[in-house]
């Protein structure tokens, strides 16, 4: 696995778990909902990005995941245009989709058994727990700063 599929990896993962929290069981419209928010956008953005310069479905081609990049770079910038106007109806679709999107992905990353995740895991279980682990971690430390940063705010009589 080189390098930049590790990172590639790791970012992907940490937007996976803070999405499904910001999704399913955190509170929306808070200031910690914005800190975990930011948190998903530059993962996510930078899974995205990053994608280009993996090839390794097609060497030397892209692959239609790479479609999926351009439908995030376009539409997660248009989920925080939402929110931002108001348009909490449209930021909550478009950051929905990007998540189900990113879903999407890692089963397909995972599900092939010649991709790098499975044979990481399946060559160097200890490397990929470690991972895992600080995956793991570093999701609920950004989660628990939302919660710490919603905490502190005190609600204005």
């Amino acid at each position: 696995m080189t390098p930049l599929i590790a990172i590639h990896a790791f970012a992907a993962v940490v937007a996976l778990l803070v999405g499904a929290w910001q999704l399913f069981w955190g509170p929306r419209g808070t200031q910690g909902h914005r800190v975990a928010g930011r948190v998903w956008v530059v993962a996510l953005m930078f899974v995205a990005a990053s994608s280009f310069w993996i090839q390794e479905i097609r060497p030397g081609h892209f692959s239609a995941l790479h479609a999926l990049s351009v439908v995030t770079l376009v539409t997660v910038p248009l989920g925080i245009l939402g929110a931002r106007q108001g348009r909490i109806r449209d930021h909550r679709s478009a950051m929905t989709g990007n998540w189900i999107g990113l879903v999407g992905a890692g089963i397909a990353a995972a599900a092939v058994p010649d991709r790098a995740i499975p044979q990481l895991v399946v060559h160097d279980a200890l490397t990929a727990g470690v991972a895992a682990l600080a995956v793991v971690a570093t999701a609920a430390a950004v989660i628990g700063v939302g919660r710490v940063v919603d905490a502190a705010v005190v609600p204005q009589p």
